[in-house]
C-alpha cells in the first residue's frame, strides 16, 4: 500500500460543511472547540440566499455573479445585492474562524462547490442550467479556480498556522455523470457529461490545492471513487448508509493507492446516538470483507456525520460532532 501522510494524523473526526442557526461566532466555536484535529469553516444556510451551498460559492466566483430567481441563482452581467450578501456572510464567517483559531497550527478544511454542481445548479440567461452549454461550463471552471484561488489565500492570511484540506462538495456529479439532471421544464434530462471532460474540470480545481488534500464530498448514491482518484482527490467523502457492493472494489483500490476516505458514520438530522464504537462498526466489517489490513484504518479513515448538520438542532449538532470524535477514537484504539 501506497503511504500518503495526511495532514489530520490518524484517528480524526470532522463536519461535512453546514451547521444550524445563523451565528457565526456559535459556530465556530462548536467546530473549533469539537474538532481538535480537523476544524473547518461552517456553513450557515439557515441565514437565507447568500449563505447556502450554491450562493456562498457564486460569490467566490470571480468576472461571473449570480442574483436570485424564485427558481434559483441565475447568472448576472454584474454584482448586485446578492452577491454582495453573499460576500458579507463569508467575511462574517471568516472573522469568526479568525478569532477562534488563534495559534492554531494544523489541517484546516474550507469547502466550496464544485464545478459540476455548480454548473447543474446555476441558470443562464435562458432559464435554463449551464450545464447545458460546454462553453459555459469551461467558462466556470476557470472563475472557479481563480475564485478559490482567493479564498484561500485570504483563509492563509487569516489563519497563518492551518495546513489548508480543501473539500469541493460535489452531490450532483453522479446524476451529471449519468444524464439525468432535469431541464427547466422538467420533461427531459441533459445529456450526460463526457467523463474525461468531467475529470479535467476537477483536476483543475484540485490543482488549487498546490499538493495540498483535496476532499471530494457526495451525499448522493454511486460515488464515482476512481473517476475522482484520476481527476487528483486525495480523500472522498461519502455517506456510509448509501455504500453498495457495487463501489466496494473501488473503495478498496482507492485505499491501496493511499486515498482517504471521510467516512460519514452519524447521522445528520437529530436521533437517539448509538455507542460511538457501535456507529463505526459498518467500517470495521467493510474492512474485513475487503481483505485490508485493520492497521490502516485510523489512517484512512475519517470519521464525520452523514452529511451536513443545517437540518439539525443546536444541541444535536455539537453532540453530533462530539459523537464522530469519540468514534474516530475508538477506531484507532480498536481496529479489530
Amino acid at each position: 500500500m501506497s503511504e500518503t501522510k495526511k495532514s489530520w494524523g490518524p484517528g480524526a473526526a470532522t463536519g461535512v460543511g453546514s451547521m444550524p442557526g445563523g451565528d457565526a461566532r456559535e459556530a465556530a466555536k462548536t467546530v473549533t472547540g469539537s474538532l481538535e484535529t480537523l476544524p473547518y469553516l461552517p456553513e450557515l444556510p439557515a441565514r437565507g440566499p447568500g449563505a447556502d451551498m450554491i450562493g456562498r460559492t457564486a460569490g467566490l466566483l470571480v468576472d461571473l455573479y449570480a442574483h436570485v430567481e424564485p427558481s434559483g441563482w441565475r447568472i448576472s452581467d454584474r454584482p448586485g445585492r446578492d452577491t454582495k450578501r453573499a460576500r458579507s456572510w463569508l467575511g462574517e464567517d471568516l472573522d469568526a474562524l479568525e478569532e477562534f483559531t488563534q495559534g492554531y497550527t494544523g489541517a484546516l478544511k474550507v469547502s466550496a462547490v464544485g464545478p459540476w454542481t455548480l454548473a447543474a445548479a446555476l441558470e443562464l440567461r435562458n432559464g435554463e442550467v449551464m450545464l447545458s452549454d460546454p462553453g459555459a461550463c469551461r467558462d466556470l471552471t476557470g472563475s472557479l479556480v481563480e475564485g478559490l484561488r482567493g479564498h484561500l489565500a485570504e483563509v492563509r492570511r487569516r489563519v497563518p498556522g492551518a495546513r489548508i484540506v480543501i473539500q469541493l462538495d460535489e452531490p450532483s456529479l453522479t446524476a451529471v455523470l449519468t444524464g439525468t439532471v432535469r431541464t427547466a421544464s422538467g420533461y427531459r434530462t441533459h445529456r450526460a457529461v463526457d467523463r474525461g471532460v468531467v475529470e479535467g474540470a476537477l483536476r483543475d480545481l484540485a490543482a488549487v490545492a498546490g499538493g495540498g488534500e483535496v476532499i471530494v464530498h457526495s451525499c448522493a448514491p454511486a460515488v464515482p471513487f476512481a473517476l475522482l482518484r484520476r481527476a487528483g482527490a486525495t480523500g472522498v467523502s461519502f455517506d456510509l448508509s448509501l455504500l453498495t457492493e457495487r463501489e466496494e472494489e473501488a473503495i478498496g483500490e482507492a485505499v491501496e493507492g493511499g486515498t482517504a476516505l471521510f467516512v460519514g458514520a452519524v447521522p445528520s438530522l437529530d436521533t437517539p446516538l448509538s455507542d460511538p464504537a457501535g456507529s463505526v462498526m459498518g467500517v470495521r466489517t467493510l474492512w474485513r470483507r475487503l481483505g485490508l489490513s485493520p492497521g490502516t484504518l485510523a489512517e484512512s479513515v475519517v470519521i464525520t456525520p452523514a452529511c451536513g448538520l443545517a437540518g439539525a438542532s443546536p444541541a444535536y449538532a455539537r453532540a453530533a460532532l462530539a459523537h464522530c470524535v469519540r468514534a474516530a477514537r475508538s477506531l484507532a484504539d480498536n481496529p479489530e
